[in-house]
């Protein structure tokens, strides 16, 4: 697969049909869209957990600044492993650049300084937090695309870190025009 094929740094909407409650109306990061398949962060589905009862978990003391922060349910594989999505800022033991706008992060250091409340210049300006990610192997986003289970628009930040949750499925959509209420989850036959 060549880069312009990918899906890397695009936004998977959900369509309405789509009966898998991991995703009903979701809004999925891809962070990564290869040969061997895909792996995103669902980014509007808030668990109930905040920064202040993971963090201490983690033998972290959260700070007041990001305390009620809410972690997000990223996706239904490895819901213990734990996914910073942020602005590209600081030296982390494990990230990876998925553009040049946004950096995805799995090790613990970051947690640490975003907890200290180290407000330097290595923090992220903006970063989500969650807990699992969704993944599909070789060729399986390509056909769940063909048959009509996602859309695809291009990531944009606003949504991705500032938008209220509950307004991110549309707004994605709003992206190429589409609103998914004037959609039917029913197919059409001539």
């Amino acid at each position: 697969m060549d880069q312009s094929n990918s899906l890397k740094n695009h936004f998977l909407i959900a369509m309405p049909n789509l009966g898998d409650p991991n995703f009903y109306r979701s809004v999925t990061y891809i962070c990564e869209h290869n040969d061997e398949g895909a792996m995103g962060i669902v980014i509007n589905h808030p668990s109930t957990i905040t920064l202040d009862d993971l963090l201490p978990q983690m033998g972290i003391t959260p700070d007041l600044l990001h305390a009620d922060k809410v972690v997000l349910d990223g996706g239904p594989v490895e819901p213990e492993h734990g996914f910073l999505i942020h602005t590209p800022k600081g030296e982390w033991q494990s990230s990876m650049a998925v553009s040049d706008e946004i950096t995805l992060t799995t090790s613990k250091d970051i947690l640490d300084s975003l907890a200290n409340g180290q407000t330097d210049l290595s923090c992220p300006d903006q970063f989500i937090v969650a807990l699992g990610y969704a993944g599909w192997g070789a060729g399986q986003l390509e056909q769940e695309i063909l048959d009509n289970s996602w859309l695809t628009v291009p990531a944009n930040e606003e949504i991705l870190f500032t938008l209220p949750f509950q307004g991110r499925w549309q707004a994605a959509a709003n992206i190429i025009g589409i609103d998914l209420n004037q959609l039917s989850s029913q197919a059409g036959h001539a």
